[in-house]
């Protein structure tokens, strides 16, 4: 079993944790707007470049 008492460290390592969680959604979620962000420009040039 996981063991998660930090005993007198818990004041300091649960907020780390809780900080790089967020950091890490943060920057998960900025490249999935990225990679959203850069499709619809791919989409639009080739929209552009696409014979008539």
């Amino acid at each position: 079993m996981i063991d998660l008492d930090m005993g007198a460290y818990a004041a300091f390592v649960w907020p780390a944790w809780g900080i790089s969680a967020l950091v890490l959604a943060g920057l998960a979620f900025r490249a999935l707007a990225s990679a959203r962000r850069w499709n619809r420009e791919l989409r639009r040039l080739e929209a552009k470049d696409a014979p008539r």
